[in-house]
């Protein structure tokens, strides 16, 4: 008997994953591939978009035809800040050009002379000024520098979309897409910011529908749903939200580390944006506050540094356990040590120093600075909302003095750590299901772990 299974493309900037979930949500199936990147015409790296789409045509095709399972539903799952430019007969126009592709200082200045003060724009929209990580900023470099390739566009699809797109003809415009710091929305008036009306740029965007509407066709003679993709922060959040009853904070630790609250319902504030702090958007179109610390990246490099320093193997801090003694050495007469290299601190020293002579001490001191700042972000995020749970998942939910330390000074918030390399991919599924999650779903695949604030001896 064939198992009924839905199928889910997510795909990442590096990994492109496809999966199969049965009717629990229970993986039965995962194929991983990778692509070599081509260049845009500026000779910049960048995504080889006709080697996806081959690719996402090659094994889903092949899985229709795999007895063991019924493919009755397709989802898309991928990384933002990307869109595609299709013409009227839906031929893409443009590379999928690079989120980190450089912009020319001269385009952004024009615009934020034109649509800002800078503050100003960032509140409204929710977006920082990133460059190309604006998808917005991106259509209006393309208007002014490619204008020939801008004046063909038909649609201007976000790639999660435009991956549906491939299997339905249908275009369509998404929250979580849209919402993912585009600088294209009005989180005031909640609909697109007056620049997009201003710079006829709406005119190329396909009507907005919610990440739970599926499409049913006919594929090759076979009835399938299929969803209109997600973004893929926004899917990881959602078996959270589906699953958990009070008001919490997701914090996804990684290279970043995003403090993420579905549930705010203020706007940002000046020091918001000051903070590094933008929305994305639930799936219906609501508001999530975001904060972000480049913990990640801060951490190798000064372990990097430490370890050179001690003389020690690099991987050396993986054996570090938290010790509730070296950490009161540390912290009676504390004073920052670390001067960062990617973040911004107050009281940052101008050069780092190191008065100790164990390597377990300065680790201690650094895993310490860094959770400081960390619960700032998450205190950022937080705002005026009523949090009453803390989720930590990503790199860091296994770091036993991390998260040691943050039980600690965020004790009052319930703190607890999950694991699932499935993230987004699972949230894709959910998405286009009609099934209820309880309150044992994170527990029974999250693998859900409980951390109470160590007793001060």
């Amino acid at each position: 008997m064939k198992t009924k299974v839905t199928a889910i493309f997510d795909i990442g900037r590096t990994n492109k994953k496809f999966f199969l979930f049965d009717e629990d949500f229970q993986e039965v199936y995962r194929e991983y591939s990778r692509f070599e990147e081509i260049t845009d015409e500026d000779g910049y790296p960048t995504e080889d978009l006709e080697a996806l789409e081959n690719w996402l045509k090659e094994v889903f095709d092949r899985m229709m035809d795999v007895p063991d399972y019924e493919i009755s539903a397709v989802n898309f799952s991928s990384y933002g800040a990307t869109v595609v430019h299709i013409d009227e007969h839906g031929k893409v126009l443009t590379p999928l050009y690079n989120y980190m592709k450089p912009l020319d200082e001269a385009i952004s200045n024009t615009f934020y002379d034109e649509y800002g003060p800078e503050a100003e724009l960032s509140r409204i929209t929710g977006s920082q000024k990133l460059g190309m990580l604006n998808t917005g900023m991106q259509l209006y470099w393309l208007k002014r520098t490619r204008p020939e390739a801008f004046q063909k566009i038909k649609y201007t699809l976000h790639l999660p979309q435009y991956l549906s797109y491939l299997f339905t003809g249908v275009p369509v415009s998404e929250y979580t897409s849209i919402g993912c710091h585009t600088l294209l929305w009005d989180f005031e008036k909640k609909e697109y910011h007056a620049w997009v009306y201003k710079e006829g740029i709406d005119k190329l965007l396909p009507p907005i529908t919610t990440a739970d509407t599926c499409l049913n066709v006919d594929y090759k003679g076979r009835k399938l749903k299929v969803g209109v993709g997600i973004h893929d922060s926004s899917s990881a959040l959602l078996p959270y939200v589906r699953s958990t009853e009070n008001p919490f904070v997701l914090v996804s630790t990684g290279t970043w580390s995003i403090s993420i609250n579905p549930f705010a319902k203020d706007m940002l504030t000046d020091d918001d944006i000051a903070n590094d702090g933008l929305f994305n958007m639930r799936i219906d179109g609501s508001p999530v506050k975001v904060s972000r610390l480049f913990l990640g990246n801060e951490y190798k490099f000064q372990i990097k540094q430490l370890s050179a320093h001690f003389n020690l193997p690099e991987d050396y801090h993986k054996l570090v356990k938290f010790d509730q003694e070296i950490l009161f050495e540390v912290t009676k007469d504390f004073v920052p040590m670390f001067k960062w290299t990617s973040i911004s601190a107050k009281n940052m020293p101008a050069e780092t120093t190191i008065p100790y002579d164990r390597f377990e001490h300065s680790y201690h001191q650094l895993m310490l600075e860094l959770v400081l700042l960390q619960v700032e972000s998450i205190k950022s995020a937080v705002g005026a909302t009523p949090v009453e749970h803390l989720f930590v998942d990503g790199g860091f939910s296994d770091n036993d003095v991390y998260i040691k330390l943050m039980s600690h000074y965020l004790g009052h918030m319930g703190l607890q750590t999950t694991d699932s390399s499935l993230g987004s991919a699972l949230g894709a599924a959910i998405v286009i299901s009609k099934a209820k999650l309880d309150t044992t779903f994170l527990k029974n695949n999250y693998a859900l772990k409980t951390h109470a604030p160590f007793i001060l001896k």
